[in-house]
């Protein structure tokens, strides 16, 4: 599936694009329901957010995070990942 272009925050508070969500994950995307899961390439759900349009979106609902590209790691060794 190809996930719509939008944003959502991920477990660290980072926004990410949906289109590159980085670690090897992938998208599946409801709009209607402002809906992101992000999941690994077999299927296994990995994180659930709410997804935004655009940045402006994030930032109407009052919400200050740091875009980071997907190249960005979600976890460290440390953390179990």
């Amino acid at each position: 599936m190809t996930a719509p272009q939008g944003c959502f925050i991920d477990w660290n508070g980072h926004i990410r694009r949906t289109a590159d969500p980085g670690g090897g994950y992938v998208c599946d995307v409801d709009t209607r329901a402002r809906y992101v899961g992000v999941n690994t390439k077999t299927g296994i759900l990995m994180n659930e957010a709410t997804y935004y349009a655009d940045l402006a979106s994030i930032e109407r609902a009052g919400i200050k995070a740091t875009l980071v590209p997907g190249s960005h790691p979600w976890a460290t060794k440390d953390q179990g990942f």
